[in-house]
């Protein structure tokens, strides 16, 4: 089964503080807790998210309606590529960075071996609101990092166990779908060839896709 181009496909850049889906009730009781959700800010019907960002991360969400490509690009086997920048606190050095790269122990399981590299400059980003904690003797620096599976909190638990905790985490990339200059808070559809290089990300060997 073929995707098409009649389903819908959408990216939002996630703001700090917002849940992953379009309703939040309580874990006891369907108490609502009254937490911010996609629907404050997606009007589209009937799209659910690919994969997740936990509350406290930001950045690039992938919304369909497209169950067999959510399937693909969410199953651990199909494993793809997706990128984020952390700022962490203090300066990793050479041998940390080594050690994120080659798999880090975390309870019962060992990551796989990631690309990671230590950011030049900081980026140029809107401000968190709220802020993180800023303590004046302690520098950061910003790594990016692009993983191909997507274990709980993973990120921060890998940075964590080497020392280095993150302190904020943007989501900028999955495959050759990027973030770009998308405001936080904000969607927009898929332009046609973002649609035709997502469906060669889900689908790399079996199905020749056009672009639409």
């Amino acid at each position: 089964m073929s995707p098409t181009l009649d389903h819908r496909y959408l990216i939002f850049n996630k703001p700090y503080d917002v849940l992953s889906q379009f309703t939040d009730v309580g874990p006891s009781k369907g108490v609502d807790t009254h937490r911010t959700t996609l629907k404050s800010f997606i009007p589209v019907p009937d799209v659910y998210p690919v994969g997740r960002l936990d509350r406290d991360s930001e950045g690039l969400l992938l919304l369909t309606d497209d169950g067999q490509l959510q399937h693909r690009l969410c199953h651990p086997r199909f494993g793809h590529p997706r990128t984020y920048w952390a700022q962490v606190e203090r300066i990793p050095d050479a041998s940390s960075l080594q050690q994120l790269r080659q798999g880090i122990t975390i309870r019962d399981y060992t990551t796989e071996p990631a690309q990671v590299e230590l950011l030049p400059v900081e980026p140029i980003l809107p401000p968190r609101n709220p802020p993180i904690r800023v303590r004046q003797q302690i520098p950061t620096a910003w790594l990016r990092l692009t993983l191909r599976e997507g274990k709980n909190r993973q990120v921060r638990r890998m940075t964590a166990a080497i020392g280095f905790p993150t302190l904020r985490l943007i989501r900028v990339s999955i495959g050759h779908l990027h973030l770009g200059d998308l405001p936080p808070g904000q969607w927009r559809y898929l332009a046609p060839g973002e649609r035709s290089e997502l469906f060669q990300l889900a689908y790399p060997s079996t199905h020749p896709l056009t672009k639409g």
